[in-house]
């Protein structure tokens, strides 16, 4: 290719890479069965809410867990390619390194965001089957919409986040260790050092399940995801000026 090759050909390239990793379909398997599977296990647990909205958030919890997997491959795709030497062939095909690191991030983010929108429609389907609500779950409940877009969003945006990290550290076990530490364990254990500690979590990328923080006490869905795109631009664009500056 050229360094005029045209985008389809980069995102198509990409796309063969990510389907072709067997840790991919692997991760795939586990982010179903932790999302998917829990929904419907805790819908069946819970067994009844007051409102939709709240059945449709109970089922979307396995999405907490399941977020890790998204970081894990995400970092895995990036940072792969630097660990393995795979990345100069990358390069020589797309010598615009910008532009192959924005075909990455889009398979990446496209991806996760596509089975994340699958997979939210299937818990929805857990809770309006199992969970005992006045009125019952229909789709279109005052919250509930809401809820499964911005489970959508804040997987998509982790996919972003944890791209960039991958790119950035060019090593899988850093990336993915920083990432847990930015997404969970940070917003987690920063509380514990008083009101400062808290302000700080808040400004964190915590994971979130709909538009609530996982097990962490945090922001509302508005300032949440902004917070979490903030960090995903911020890390992403950092990543790319430093892959132009450095030697691969």
């Amino acid at each position: 290719m050229s360094a005029g090759v045209a985008a389809t050909a980069v995102l198509h390239s990409e796309w063969t890479k990510l389907r072709s990793l067997r840790s991919s379909w692997w991760c795939a398997a586990l982010y179903v069965l932790l999302a998917g599977g829990l929904g419907w296990l805790t819908s069946s647990t819970f067994g009844s809410a007051d409102r939709a909205d709240d059945a449709v958030r109970i089922s979307l919890v396995g999405f907490g867990f399941a977020q890790f997997v998204v970081v894990a491959v995400a970092v895995v795709a990036s940072a792969g390619e630097f660990a393995t030497g795979a990345v100069q062939s990358s390069l020589a095909a797309v010598p615009r390194r910008v532009r192959w690191l924005a075909a990455k991030t889009l398979v990446l983010a496209g991806a996760v965001a596509g089975l994340t929108a699958v997979l939210a429609l299937t818990c929805w389907l857990g809770a309006r089957v199992l969970t005992a609500v006045p009125g019952g779950v229909p789709l279109t409940a005052p919250g509930v919409p809401r809820a499964l877009l911005l489970q959508v969003a804040a997987a998509a945006l982790t996919a972003v986040l944890a791209v960039g990290l991958g790119a950035l550290l060019r090593s899988t076990a850093g990336g993915v260790g920083v990432g847990s530490a930015l997404v969970f364990l940070l917003p987690l254990l920063l509380p514990l050092f008083g009101s400062t500690g808290e302000r700080l979590s808040e400004a964190m990328p915590v994971l979130r399940v709909g538009g609530d923080p996982f097990l962490v006490s945090g922001t509302g869905w508005a300032v949440g995801l902004a917070v979490t795109a903030a960090w995903a631009v911020g890390v992403w664009t950092l990543s790319a000026v430093l892959l132009v500056r450095r030697d691969v």
